[in-house]
């Protein structure tokens, strides 16, 4: 659970530091008060994308901080495990720090150890999901009715399988279509193919062989040089008059005597010694360098035809030389491809049956499961829709195997959840009959029962109960508190009847001061609570009847 989060610099936030408890927490304030930014803090505190423009005006960087305690057996105690991120002194405890720079850089930590974007984001969605007042309008498309579905199901392997089955069958076809490309080809496409590598194979193309040759022609080219002052350098070494070699030999006949008058001279004549030797393996292996060097024009001229062979072709395929290994084997594959197309096509039609069974027996799979989790989902969320003000509703979640539909990742299932929220009448397409209040009674219901047993430890709603009023709002207070029993629930909410329902409630306002607009949040007592609930219901002349209402709210709420 999320037990401390630290925002500065943010948006109109210059600090903000909040305590939180277990339970049900709800925020509330003002429209424009700053609420959607301490969603956005948390967002970007799990990997969300990075906005200079959050950024408060005057500063250099933002920066968001969050504590959290995590569970023994948690999905991100485990992830902090494998990936070497805990604290070994407590690895109950997780700190993350998010810093967004006005140039445009962020940094993230993970108990002090510097972390990308992405891995932030695996280690958020094990943390914190949050749920939009955007998820009710889509909920009306058929692709997030099928994740809903997914979700409640929990078979992360079966949709693994399907997926993955699927991803075999769709690189076959790939492999399918160039080939059949590859079939196709002009007979004169081909043949000069073909001779584009018997050109290329007649060459020793190989990388070692185009060193070996520039090294040739660089000896050869340069003969001369190398015989005149490789030959002037062995003179100088070992076989002049004035020899290194030579004087060394001097010195130390000179110096040896003097190690019995001072030991000192030791080291030094060691060292003489040690030169000498030196210089006379490296004038030996220069005396063998110049033995096999010859002056052999008509060799020069045959390395750099050959080498002039390999730049012409190199020109030719507007390649460069030493790419010319690669280009061939790339040429011979596509000769072998066109040539052997049909055979290939036949194995890989072979090869496509198979892995098409594969996909079928997944989908088969994942259908059942999905087939066994609609009437559950079904069941649990007209239960609590009706809770939610509406006695005679009814969803219904069908799933519809498509057989003849072509390969899905998602596999072959027609999900689509159907509605009714009169008697008499019968369900149908949640997009042709549902309200805007019902579509979010309806989504509130889904996530409620699909959230029970997610491994995330806190489920933020920025709005979610937008549409629901009076007696409805308060049934949906009691829902986010008893799901609070499970999970962290945060809710940040305009209504009343549902922040009275929170065990921990803090208000959010927005002050201006000289030409600076700051946002505070503070946690609320009894009394700011009741003025809060008030003024919720009353507006900004707060009566005492607003208060007696509040004050009615909490009671029931047992607060």
């Amino acid at each position: 659970m999320l037990t401390a989060l630290t925002i500065r610099n943010l948006a109109i936030i210059e600090q903000v530091s909040l305590e939180l408890d277990t339970g049900f927490t709800v925020l509330t304030g003002e429209t424009g008060a700053g609420k959607s930014i301490l969603i956005d803090a948390l967002g970007l505190l799990l990997g969300g994308r990075a906005d200079t423009q959050l950024v408060r005006e005057g500063s250099d960087r933002a920066e968001v901080s969050g504590e959290f305690r995590l569970a023994a057996d948690s999905a991100a105690r485990a992830w902090l495990d494998q990936q070497a991120l805990s604290d070994p002194e407590a690895p109950d405890q997780l700190l993350i720090r998010r810093v967004v720079f006005t140039e445009g850089r962020t940094r993230a930590f993970v108990n002090g150890h510097a972390i990308n974007a992405g891995p932030l984001r695996e280690l958020g969605e094990q943390l914190i999901e949050i749920f939009g007042q955007s998820e009710s309008q889509t909920l009306l498309r058929p692709e997030i009715q099928r994740q809903r579905l997914d979700a409640f199901a929990d078979a992360p392997a079966d949709l693994a399988a399907v997926a993955e089955s699927a991803a075999a069958v769709h690189a076959i076809d790939a492999r399918r279509a160039a080939l059949q490309q590859q079939e196709a080809r002009d007979p004169s496409q081909l043949e000069f193919l073909r001779y584009q590598v018997r050109e290329l194979e007649l060459l020793d193309l190989r990388r070692e062989t185009l060193d070996a040759l520039e090294q040739d022609q660089r000896r050869l080219a340069h003969a001369d040089q190398l015989i005149s002052d490789g030959g002037r350098a062995l003179d100088l070494l070992y076989a002049g008059e004035a020899a290194a070699h030579a004087q060394l030999g001097q010195a130390l006949s000179r110096l040896s005597p003097l190690v019995a008058l001072d030991p000192g001279f030791e080291e030094v004549v060691r060292l003489a010694e040690s030169a000498q030797a030196h210089l006379e393996e490296a004038a030996d292996g220069l005396r063998r360098l110049l033995d096999r060097l010859d002056l052999d024009p008509a060799q020069l001229a045959e390395v750099e035809r050959q080498l002039g062979a390999v730049h012409d072709l190199a020109r030719k395929h507007r390649i460069k030389a030493e790419a010319l290994a690669d280009h061939l084997e790339q040429l011979q594959r596509s000769l072998a491809d066109s040539e052997g197309a049909s055979a290939a096509l036949e194995a890989l039609d072979r090869e496509r049956v198979l892995a098409e069974q594969r996909y079928r027996s997944a989908a088969d799979r994942l259908s059942a499961t999905r087939q066994q989790a609609a009437a559950a989902l079904a069941d649990e969320a007209t239960a609590l829709v009706r809770q939610l003000g509406m006695p005679n509703a009814r969803l219904e979640v069908s799933v519809t195997r498509l057989p003849d539909a072509p390969v899905r990742r998602t596999g072959q299932d027609d999900v689509r959840f159907d509605f009714t929220a009169n008697p008499g009448q019968p369900p149908r397409a949640l997009a042709r009959v549902a309200s805007g209040g019902e579509l979010s009674r309806i989504s509130l219901a889904l996530q409620v029962v699909i959230t029970q047993d997610r491994s995330a430890g806190t489920l933020i709603f920025d709005e979610v109960d937008a549409g629901i009023s009076g007696g409805t709002a308060e049934i949906v207070g009691q829902q986010l508190r008893a799901l609070g029993s499970h999970r962290q629930v945060l809710c940040v909410t305009h209504l009343a009847q549902v922040a009275a329902q929170a065990r921990q409630h803090f208000g959010i306002r927005k002050q201006v001061e000289g030409d600076q607009t700051f946002t505070r949040v503070e946690p609320l007592a009894a009394k700011g609570r009741i003025d809060e609930l008030a003024r919720m219901q009353g507006g900004v002349d707060i009566s005492d009847s607003a208060r007696r209402h509040a004050r009615e709210l909490l009671a029931r709420a047992g607060a």
